[in-house]
């Protein structure tokens, strides 16, 4: 299978199962859509790539965690810093066993421990010469449970929260090292652009993930 079958499928195959998807413009992929899944009012937000050079397939979803969640994780930081750091390990071992790919972006430490959890970002690539209809759906529906089942537990423990997204450390450095890269490059000749150490394309914003 190449590249263009695999797009081909891929949309025939969310269209199929009646799941809402657009195309996102992406420089470094073949395809990139977003997609709505499940398809409910309750849907989240999902990635589907097909990166340019590459043989695979790769779903991903990035939640990012409730402000007055994150408060209340901090709270529990600061009085029991011990119990907080095994509630990240297990949560890191758990992910882990779910036989995904996962980043958790955890805010910047305070007297050597750790931050709240910020935001997390599952994925799991399906190489073609493996892509069926069955392994793509059942991938989608991985992502999904693993995802709602850390949303669970991050409800269960520090609650329903204030219904506002908080604040995400990695993605505020990042986007000031852009803003001073972009400054640079208009004091500076002209260049091509060759970093691709930034994800599947370079101008997307990564608050838009929810």
């Amino acid at each position: 299978m190449d590249d263009k079958t695999a797009a081909s499928l891929v949309k025939q195959w969310l269209s199929a199962e009646r799941l809402e998807f657009k195309e996102v413009n992406d420089a470094q992929a073949l395809l990139h859509l977003h997609v709505k899944y499940p398809p409910t009012k309750q849907g989240h937000m999902f990635n589907v790539v097909i990166p340019k050079s590459r043989n695979l397939v790769l779903i991903y979803s990035i939640t990012r965690v409730d402000e007055g969640q994150q408060k209340e994780m901090i709270e529990h930081s600061s009085n029991n810093p011990d119990e907080w750091e095994e509630w990240l390990h297990l949560t890191r071992v758990q992910l882990t066993r779910a036989d995904l790919d996962w980043v958790l972006h955890v805010g910047k430490p305070r007297n050597e421990t750790p931050g709240a959890l910020q935001a997390f970002n599952l994925s799991r690539p399906v190489w073609f010469d493996g892509l069926t209809q069955n392994e793509f759906m059942q991938t989608m529906r991985r992502v999904w449970l693993t995802k709602l089942e850390l949303i669970h537990q991050v409800k269960f423990g520090y609650g329903q929260g204030i219904g506002k997204p908080g604040p995400v450390d990695d993605w505020d450095a990042k986007k000031s090292k852009k803003k001073r890269d972009m400054k640079m490059k208009k004091q500076s000749s002209p260049s091509i652009d060759t970093d691709e150490t930034g994800g599947f394309g370079s101008g997307f914003d990564p608050d838009k993930w929810v």
